[in-house]
This record gives C-alpha cells, sequence and structure tokens, in this order.
C-alpha cells in the first residue's frame, strides 16, 4: 500500500513538471528577458524619449543652425562627465605599455611573456604579453637599454641633455567594419549563391608604417569577395596635441598650458584637450577592447554620441530647455553663472575659470550630466551638413558620413556640441552647433563616451 502511494505521488509530480515544458510547444531556449545590464561605471543612464532637436531661439550672427525636427532616440548611456586627463592617460599608458613590452618580446626576452600551461607556444608577434611584468626603465641591462632607447627622443632632439620619450613612437590600430558598404544594394550578399555580386566592390581605408616610421593612409577600391575585405584599418597617435594651446592663440602667453596641462597631476581631473576626432574614436575602440576583454558578457561598443543623443541628453528631459538647466538664462537666482564660458568681452573669470575647469564643477542636468554646456566642446559621431535634417530619419537620427582618407576635407567636418570656456553664451545652448574637421585638435574640445543600452 506505502508503495502504491509512493508510486502516485511520483507520477503525480512528473505530471506537474511536465507541465511548465509542454512537450512539442514552442517554448523558446529559455531567454524571458530577465537580462539587466550592469550600470557601466561613471555612466548615467538615458531613458529613450522624444524631443523637439534643434535651435529653440533666434540664432547668433554666423551661426550654423538647422530647422528643428521631432525625433525620437532609444536609450543608451552616457559618461557623467566628459573624459579627463588621468582617464585619457589611462589609454596612452596601455597603449605605450604594449607596444613596449611586445618589443621586450621580440627581442627574445621572456620574462615579458604570458606563459600558458598546457598550450603551444605562440610566436613573439602574437604571443600574449605579461601584464604583470613592470617596464625596466632605470635597468642596466643593456639589452633592455637598446629596446627601450628606440622609444626615446634621439640626442639631437632632446632638451637640457635628459631622456624624454618620444610621443610619435605610439601609436594604436584599431579596425571597424564598413556597413555602410556591405549596405549597398550593388553589393547585396547572395544567400542563395553564397556570394556577393561578381561586380561588388567597397572603398575601404588602410594604415601602414613604412621602414622610416611614416605612417600612411591610403583609401583603396577592391573587389567585395569575402566579409574582410569590409574592413578599415587606422593608425593613429595617441598622444594630445598641447602645442594647440600656442597655436590656436598666438599673442597670448599659453606656455604654461603647454608643458603641463596633460602631464602634471594638477590637471588629472580636467577635460582631456588636443584629441582630435579620429583619436576619439580609436579611445572608443580601446574602450571597447578593454571592456570586452575582462568581462563575461559582451556588451554594445563605447562610442561617440550622434548629434541627437547628445542633444536630448543635454536638455535633461526637458522638452523645450534652452540651456542644459532648464533655464533661459546663464545665471541663477543668485547672479552666479551656471557654466564656465566666456560672459563678457576679456572677462573669462567671472564664472570662476578661466580657461577649462575640473569636470563637474558646476551642477549637473536632471538627468545627473555634468558639463553639457560650457568648459570644452565635445565631438559627436555625426557628419556635419547645413541641411541634415532634411535627410535623416525622426527615429534614431544620424548623419553619418564616413570620410575617406582620399576625401575632400570639407566632407571631413563632424559636428561640435556645447559651447566652450572661450564661447559667447549662444553656443551653450542645447540646440547649437558648430563643427570642426576631423583630423584637427583644439584646446578648446574635447569628449565623452556613449553606449547603446541592450533592452527598453
Amino acid at each position: 500500500m506505502k508503495r502504491n502511494v509512493l508510486f502516485s505521488i511520483l507520477i503525480g509530480t512528473l505530471l506537474l513538471t511536465g507541465c511548465n515544458k509542454p512537450a512539442g510547444e514552442l517554448v523558446g531556449v529559455g531567454n524571458r528577458g530577465n537580462f539587466r545590464e550592469a550600470n557601466p561605471y561613471g555612466m548615467v543612464f538615458i531613458k529613450g524619449g522624444s524631443f523637439l532637436m534643434g535651435a529653440n531661439d533666434q540664432s547668433a550672427i554666423g551661426a550654423i543652425n538647422d530647422k528643428s525636427i521631432h525625433v525620437t532616440v532609444d536609450a543608451f548611456w552616457m559618461d557623467q562627465t566628459e573624459i579627463t586627463n588621468d582617464e585619457y592617460k589611462q589609454f596612452v599608458n596601455w597603449v605605450r605599455d604594449s607596444i613596449i613590452l611586445r618589443s621586450l618580446v621580440m627581442a627574445g626576452r621572456d620574462e615579458f611573456r604570458l606563459k600558458l600551461k598546457n598550450q603551444e607556444e605562440l610566436p613573439p608577434e602574437t604571443a600574449p604579453l605579461n601584464w604583470k611584468a613592470k617596464i625596466p626603465w632605470k635597468t642596466q641591462d643593456e639589452e633592455i637599454k637598446d629596446v627601450l632607447n628606440a622609444f626615446y627622443y634621439e640626442d639631437i632632439n632632446s632638451f637640457s641633455g635628459t631622456k624624454q620619450i618620444n610621443p610619435t613612437k605610439f601609436r594604436y590600430r584599431y579596425e571597424w567594419i564598413n556597413y555602410d558598404q556591405a549596405a549597398l544594394a550593388t553589393n547585396k550578399y547572395d544567400v542563395n549563391t553564397g556570394a556577393y555580386p561578381k561586380n561588388a566592390k567597397v572603398r575601404v581605408d588602410t594604415s601602414f608604417v613604412d621602414e622610416s616610421g611614416v605612417i600612411h593612409h591610403q583609401t583603396i577600391e577592391r573587389p567585395l569577395r569575402t566579409r574582410k575585405d569590409l574592413i578599415s584599418t587606422k593608425i593613429v597617435n595617441i598622444y594630445p596635441d598641447t602645442i594647440m594651446w600656442i597655436r590656436d592663440f598666438q599673442y597670448a602667453y599659453n606656455e604654461p598650458k603647454m608643458k603641463m596641462y596633460f602631464s602634471h597631476p594638477g590637471f588629472a581631473n580636467y577635460p582631456v584637450v588636443g584629441v582630435t576626432w579620429e583619436q576619439a574614436q580609436a579611445f572608443c575602440q580601446w574602450r571597447t577592447h578593454i571592456y570586452n576583454g575582462t568581462n563575461k558578457i559582451s556588451a554594445q561598443d563605447y562610442r561617440l554620441p550622434t548629434e541627437a543623443e547628445w542633444e536630448y541628453a543635454a536638455r535633461g528631459g526637458r522638452q523645450m530647455a534652452l540651456y542644459p538647466w532648464g533655464g533661459n538664462y546663464v545665471r541663477d537666482k543668485r547672479g552666479c553663472f551656471m557654466a564656465n564660458f566666456k560672459p563678457m568681452r576679456g572677462s573669462y573669470n567671472d564664472d570662476t575659470g578661466t580657461t577649462t575647469m575640473k569636470v563637474g564643477s558646476f551642477l549637473p542636468n536632471d538627468f545627473g550630466l555634468y558639463d553639457m554646456a560650457g568648459n570644452v566642446a565635445e565631438w559627436t559621431s555625426s557628419a556635419f551638413n547645413v541641411s541634415s535634417s532634411n535627410i535623416v530619419y525622426d527615429i534614431n537620427p544620424n548623419f553619418q558620413f564616413n570620410a575617406k582618407n582620399s576625401d575632400p576635407q570639407v566632407l571631413k567636418r563632424k559636428v561640435v556640441k556645447g559651447g566652450s570656456w572661450k564661447d559667447i553664451a549662444y553656443y551653450l545652448q542645447c540646440g547649437a552647433r558648430s563643427y570642426e574637421y576631423q583630423n584637427e585638435s583644439r584646446p578648446y574640445i574635447g569628449f565623452r563616451c556613449v553606449r547603446s543600452y541592450n533592452g527598453e
């Protein structure tokens, strides 16, 4: 009797368990949409929404604005502040150390190679690096000294007879896929034949370094036969341009900023400047590489914000906000300025800052983002066109043009938003826009990153 009762309970349990997974029914693979992204460090979640994109006020003389359009953007993550000197140095130091460690491994110094158990030893060109091994800058080992000396200025170019690192020796190589070329009707992949059309061609960029150490950029057109033909490569110098503090402001004494702004710890939490759009792109690629290399679940790529994303984030959820703080004036009720900009002719420090200031020196907007107006203007990923609103779609609009190396300079203009320490109040408005060429650096342009959100 007891055995029959136990048998009945067992059968009942099996039947109830089976109810959760009906046989022969479409039940999916088990993912129920419960996944939630972890908050990326230093970033703020920007919930998707719609807004009126464009200028909300009369344009200043010489301003270049487009007509206003109503658009919608998806949710994304955005850096709470502009990328600082200290954060950009992490990129610079990683590139510097990786190149030097690789050179030491190539010279036969196996202590700088990561030894893998039960695995075949890889050639020095591709062997994993031992990041725990410190670079012996003050070594007496002649073999190591010979390797390190290649990264210093030669005596003819050094000042005061001291050894100085040559920043032109440190470059970052990255790749990207030209989805715009893959999307061309003439390049449509034929799933029936398993091949691209015979006349399919792509224009891609390629970079290489010659024997004398000079970087060459070329745009090539080649037949599209495999997916790898869609890949472009870029090699960029990673150090910020510091001489632009003098070049852009002649007849002004800016030597202290030129010498110390990026290198001195006193400026660690100031926004990095002197970075081209191409260098900012390289930083985003590196940041993605670092994140995905240390996390089990890959995330969306870090990238520059589109013009629409940047403006939506700057408004802080306020539909018609003129400035990121939501008001129509650049002063608060006490008469204090709300951002770092040029308030009056020849008077820069009435807002407590002369040029750049520490990030987060003023209150954030309603999304929790700092310095969306003033301090430094910011690169976006969008190409600049005076009438782009007539072209872009109204969902996640982005006037994107990946200018090739061989394209004329006018096609290399990128939208810059937010205004800077040198600009008048008009350029601090959320809808105001200007541009700069993607291969130019300025002492008043920085950037921040975004990352698309996985989900709604």
